[in-house]
């Protein structure tokens, strides 16, 4: 089963027409009624967190495809269209909106009778999420939208986005892994692949991270030696070929003051692993790389510095293509779908078998 993964989306300007956001609206809602009524909450999340399924789900509400448009509508459209009393809770957002997100679990807390344990534990999710793909995931790619999904049960997804140039990736988290910094992307997507992808969270980079450990539980200034291009010129003197790019040596800049307090405290706590040590506040990307290569230049761990990047439309897409959304065609749609949940609630489950025997012939 696929947990995480990641797809490149090119960024395109503009908004959706507020005639086919109504309408995405009312469509998802019926679309995740149905999902409830025949399966789960549980479902739900673990259909969202399939990068697949997800994108087929912008197209089917009418988005365009390839568009990074897609994941942030998607995600405002079923924030709004999925009510707390289906047991699911839908929060953060793009942006500013993102920042309510650890607000947004505590607030619903008394709604779903979560104490406060399962809150933090949701909360820590949240922030994790958040911290691995900014700082251990490093692929030039800065988040700028996050939305946390979970049930009153508190399972959990995540559908986050960042931004690189005129290209958007998504990734997707779900409850069901194993580790949050030990190949948390077990299905990785894409369709831009970068040249140096710092990837810290790969298995391959396993013993980096065990070093990284290692050294923060030193004293954090016997690191600073290591912040000398002589003492990494000293290091290449034995290799037979060396080629440097631009810059090679690691320089006092990489860490930032407040990235030296953060090594000390993490030194005072005597953190137990690497997810511990990304938790910590203030331990960010040039950190974590710098620990990296100085891991690299005293036990010889060599770094990989692989790319782990690896759709149906009904209605139309917003952009006329593959071709114009017809409104009244969309309304219909929306319409069969709602009397089809609202007769099966009355028990006339007619209608929902008939779709799920079209499923059977169409798949």
């Amino acid at each position: 089963m696929h947990k995480t993964g990641i797809v490149d989306l090119p960024l395109h300007s503009g908004k959706a027409p507020s005639w086919l956001f109504k309408r995405m609206l009312n469509l998802s809602k019926q679309i995740f009624d149905v999902l409830i009524y025949e399966y789960s909450q549980k479902e739900v999340l673990k259909r969202l967190s399939d990068p697949y399924w997800f994108q087929a789900l912008g197209c089917v509400l009418g988005f365009d495809w390839q568009s990074s448009g897609l994941t942030t509508t998607t995600c405002a459209a079923i924030k709004y269209s999925i009510p707390i009393q289906s047991g699911i809770k839908v929060a953060g957002g793009k942006g500013k909106y993102s920042k309510n997100t650890l607000q947004e679990i505590s607030s619903s807390s008394e709604f779903f009778n979560l104490n406060e344990a399962k809150i933090k534990k949701l909360q820590y999710a949240s922030r994790m999420s958040a911290r691995v793909d900014n700082n251990c995931v490093q692929d030039g790619y800065s988040l700028y939208h996050h939305t946390f999904i979970f049930t009153e049960k508190g399972e959990w997804i995540v559908i986050q986005q960042g931004m690189n140039d005129q290209y958007a990736r998504r990734y997707h988290w779900s409850s069901s892994l194993t580790s949050f910094i030990e190949e948390p992307h077990q299905s990785i997507f894409g369709n831009r692949k970068e040249d140096n992808v710092l990837n810290l969270t790969s298995e391959e980079n396993k013993e980096i991270r065990k070093a990284s450990v290692d050294l923060v539980k030193d004293n954090p200034i016997h690191l600073k030696k290591y912040f000398s291009f002589q003492s990494n010129l000293l290091e290449f003197q034995n290799f037979e070929k060396t080629t440097f790019p631009k810059r090679h040596e690691i320089i006092s800049s990489d860490i930032s003051k407040k990235g030296w307090q953060s090594l000390q405290k993490a030194y005072e706590l005597q953190v137990k692993d690497y997810e511990e040590l990304v938790a910590l506040e203030g331990i960010g990307q040039k950190t974590l790389k710098s620990l990296a290569l100085i891991s690299e230049l005293i036990y010889g761990n060599e770094i990989s510095w692989k790319d782990s990047a690896k759709f149906a439309y009904c209605v139309g897409g917003k952009d006329k293509i593959p071709f114009e959304i017809d409104k009244s065609h969309y309304d219909d749609v929306i319409l069969n779908l709602k009397e089809a949940i609202e007769l099966a609630k009355l028990g006339k489950t007619e209608k929902i078998k008939a779709i799920k025997r079209l499923v059977k012939i169409l798949s």
